[in-house]
This record gives C-alpha cells, sequence and structure tokens, in this order.
C-alpha cells in the first residue's frame, strides 16, 4: 500500500490587517523528508503520524510539503497558487499512490478565492482520480461543506479544545483510509448544520459532556465511523460559516443522518450556555488581588494570536501599571522591535522600551517603560499539546514587580513554558493574565486556582451577532434568534 501525505495548513481572519503571504508560510515550511518524529511540530500532526505509522510498515509513503502559518488575515491568490501547485505536482510525481492523506486546517481564507480548501481538494482529486482514497483532518474551528465532502473519502477533526488529540485524530485518519484502502469500509457521509455561531470549549463541564458522548457512540455503535463537531471559525467570512455535525457511517446513510441530527439538536439545545462570560479589565484585576490564592488564571481572548490577532494590545499592561499591580505575570506580547533591543542590551540591563500598541487602533498605545530584562531565549517554545509552538527570540522584562514576556513571532499562550523559559515561575504569581482563548488550558488549567476571562479590548469581537459578515448565510443564531437545523450532506 503507498500513501501519499501533504500539510497545507493556516487559519484566516477576515476582520485583520494581517495577509498572510507565501512567505510567511515558506518560514514555516517542513521539506519532504524533513518532519521529525521525535516531537510532533505545530501544524505538522498529519505527516508526523504518517511518518511513525510508516516506520512500522504498514504502507509505503512518499512525503509532500508541509507549509503552515500562524493565523492571521487571509492568504494571497499568489501564496496559495503557488503552494496548491507544488503539492499537487509532487503528488504527481508519486503516482500511483492507494491513497492520500492531508494535514489542512480548514479554516483558510485566500483573496479571490472564496473556498480555498474545497479548491485544492478538487485538483487533488483531479490528479488522482476517482478511486484514489482521500482522507483529511481538520481542525475543529473549520469550514465543512458538500464541496469538501465530494472531493475526500473522509474528513475527521480534533474533538477537543484546546486541541490536545491532534495526533490521535490523524492516526484515526489513517486508519480509516487504509482500512478503506482494503476495502473493509466504506465511509458515508452525514453533515447536520445547526445555523448557529459559537464558542465550545470541551473543558467547560456541558461540552465535556457533549464529546464524551460522541466518544462513546463512536465506541459503541459498529455503524459508525467517526462523529466530528465542526465548531466553525467565527471570524472566517464564508457562506458556509456554522456550527456543523459530521458523522460518517459504514455505508449506512440513513442512520448517519438520524444520528447528525440528533447531536446537532443537542448542540442547538447548549445555545448561550457555552461560552465564558467577559469581565472588564478594571474587574479582572480585582478579582485576580481579591482571590485567597494564587495564581489566577486571567485570559483575554480578545487579542489572541492564534484567532488571527496582532498579540500587542496594551490595555491590560497599561492598567496593571497605573494601578501599581505586583506579582503578576503578562504575555504574550508580540514586539519583534522590543525583543530585538532587550537582547542586544543584555541581561540585567536597565533600559528605556517601548511596548505593543503598533500594528492597528485596536492594539492599544505603545507604552514607554523603565524596564529590566530579566530572561532571554533565542529559541523559544511551548508545548500545544504534545506538539512544539514555537516563540521565537523571547524576553521577560520586569517592571516593578510586574513581568511581562515579549515573543518575535506571533503566539497565543499555550503552556507555562512561555514563561519559565526566560525564568518566570507562574505559581509563584498572584495572577497570569494571557493572550489565549482556550488553549491555555491544557497548560495553565492544572494549576490554575481560578480562571477568569477579560475583555482587552483586542480586535476579536467576542459578541458575534455584531460582526460585520457579508457572506454568512442567514438565518443564523445569534443574529436571528428563531434560525432551526439543517441536514446540508
Amino acid at each position: 500500500m503507498k500513501l501519499f501525505c501533504a500539510t497545507l495548513f493556516t487559519e484566516s481572519n477576515c476582520f485583520v490587517n494581517l495577509p498572510t503571504s507565501l512567505e510567511t508560510f515558506r518560514r514555516g515550511h517542513i521539506l519532504p523528508g524533513a518532519c521529525p518524529t521525535d516531537t510532533p511540530p505545530s501544524g505538522a500532526e498529519m505527516m508526523y503520524a504518517a511518518k511513525r505509522r510508516a516506520a512500522t510498515g504498514a504502507f509505503d509513503l512518499i512525503e509532500g510539503s508541509c507549509f503552515r502559518a500562524a493565523p492571521a488575515g487571509q492568504t494571497s491568490a499568489e501564496a496559495y497558487r503557488v503552494m496548491r501547485d507544488q503539492i499537487c505536482d509532487e503528488l504527481r510525481a508519486a503516482l500511483p499512490v492507494d491513497g492520500v492523506i492531508l494535514g489542512m486546517h480548514g479554516g483558510m481564507m485566500v483573496y479571490g478565492t472564496p473556498d480555498a480548501e474545497g479548491d485544492f481538494l478538487d485538483h487533488v482529486r483531479a490528479v488522482v482520480g476517482p478511486d484514489v482514497v482521500i482522507g483529511v483532518e481538520f481542525d475543529l474551528h473549520s469550514i465543512v461543506n458538500a464541496r469538501r465532502l465530494k472531493s475526500a473519502d473522509v474528513i475527521v477533526l480534533y474533538k477537543e479544545y484546546p486541541h490536545t488529540d491532534m495526533v490521535e485524530q490523524a492516526d484515526k485518519v489513517i486508519d480509516i483510509v487504509t482500512d478503506t484502502i482494503g476495502g473493509r469500509l466504506a465511509p458515508v457521509a452525514s453533515l447536520y448544520d445547526c445555523r448557529q455561531i459559537d464558542t465550545y470549549p470541551t473543558s467547560a463541564p456541558e461540552m465535556r459532556r457533549f464529546v464524551e458522548h460522541m466518544i462513546a457512540i463512536e465506541q459503541s455503535d459498529s455503524k459508525v465511523v467517526s462523529i466530528s463537531m465542526v465548531h466553525g471559525f467565527v471570524y472566517n467570512d464564508t457562506q458556509d460559516l456554522s456550527t456543523r455535525i459530521l458523522v460518517y457511517t459504514n455505508g449506512d446513510k440513513a442512520h448517519g443522518d438520524a444520528l447528525a441530527r440528533d447531536l446537532g439538536e443537542m448542540v442547538i439545545s447548549m445555545r448561550g450556555r457555552t461560552a465564558s462570560p467577559l469581565l472588564s479589565i478594571d474587574a479582572a484585576i480585582d478579582a485576580a488581588l481579591a482571590a485567597p490564592q494564587g495564581p489566577v488564571v486571567i485570559a483575554d481572548p480578545t487579542d489572541n494570536a492564534g484567532g488571527g490577532a496582532p498579540s500587542d494590545n496594551t490595555d491590560i499592561l497599561k492598567r496593571l501599571i497605573e494601578r501599581d499591580v505586583r506579582k503578576v505575570a503578562f504575555g504574550p506580547i508580540w514586539d519583534p522591535i522590543a525583543v530585538r533591543i532587550a537582547i542586544d542590551s543584555g541581561l540585567g540591563a536597565e533600559i528605556d522600551l517601548r511596548i505593543g500598541g503598533k500594528v492597528a487602533r485596536t492594539s492599544g498605545t505603545a507604552l514607554d517603560c523603565r524596564v529590566v530584562v530579566t530572561g532571554i531565549q533565542r529559541n523559544g517554545w511551548q508545548l500545544f499539546g504534545s506538539s512544539h509552538a514555537s516563540t521565537g527570540e523571547s524576553v521577560a522584562l520586569s517592571l516593578n514587580g510586574l513581568d511581562v514576556v515579549l515573543t518575535s513571532e506571533r503566539t497565543q499562550a499555550f503552556s507555562p513554558d512561555l514563561f519559565s523559559q526566560v525564568g518566570i515561575d507562574v505559581t509563584e504569581r498572584q495572577a497570569v493574565f494571557l493572550k489565549s482563548v482556550n488553549h491555555f488550558m491544557s497548560g495553565f488549567g492544572a494549576l490554575a486556582k481560578q480562571v477568569l476571562y477579560v475583555d482587552g479590548n483586542g480586535p476579536l469581537k467576542r459578541d458575534y451577532s455584531k460582526l460585520t459578515y457579508r457572506n454568512v448565510r442567514h438565518p443564523y443564531w445569534p443574529a436571528d434568534e428563531k434560525s432551526s437545523g439543517e441536514m446540508v450532506f
């Protein structure tokens, strides 16, 4: 059995001014054959899983390119065309193959191409023909539509948010593809649209129960091949943006339709109860200081780099400084210029430094501070589930007992490695302010005495009924209160 594997991976926010270029993807490009097998690189989990499986002799693997870029604004038309054509050329050179396995985000948007990943899957199908099995792994913050389902034989999404099961679900795709090639499975898709847009952290009790319910059905129902909940990426602006349930059965479409509908109606019944409320900046600070024991972890989802935000908003930091709050850690702020100045100044240097506030009006005001450089890490990283996510060059700055982490690569907070690599022990702080939505829970959840969320005035609005969508199809909740679900595939 011969399989081809490649990756085309980014998440696109249509409401930020950070376009994703070909050069951005090339910085994250892993050449064919170069993906490591000791630790999965973030965004290349499918290739990592495929290489490890191939090493056992399960199949012969032809490795294509892994193109990866951090979440940002839409991808340029040139970048998409070059990457699509390169992967298709690599696939063409690998023919004949029995199967294709692809690592994709599912939430990529390209200027001038309304459904770029659907287009990409169409091109892959055109290269291999109708009989080769195509399996795809998507992020759960993705778009699943009829076009993508028609070109792929199976699409499996992560179940967990924070994403702790990326490698596990990649292995599931490989299992389904190899079983389909071997004639043991005939996966048939059913897709139910809940007609709603919301946030679904699976670390919260209600969503935790729903995920466990999906897993239990997969394990107990012999007709079911896989179940995925499509959370959707709320900052995509496409007609297919919505929460959906995707079920694959082994040739039983009617059973899959009924199950997808039942699960979709369960999700609809949870409307308005899955997202955490946001505190004002001062209310969040007050709550952190009043807590009997730290660390209190306070997340700002409005300036989350994982959702495409610049991650250089300073409004919370400014207020912490104005209130002379101490024994608090804050990060990460994306500011490669300030990072370079701090590194050049050296450990222990006391310098005047302008921090953040650079990209847009939603970045707040650049802060002029007197700081001490207390930590430097030149090849920084943090754990994201089992994957390594780069922070680039990172520095820790002390502002009279307030510790701030700056990074040269735009990233959200995933784990305490973000702080410990530059000498900050977050367990010794009363509060830790993070730029993240929910991925931080996998690393910080166990040590947090309390978890709160704050509106930091960043660009990622959390009231989705007020986002100025141009393409999202109505009706949908919360914009249209009476919206109801429907089968779409």
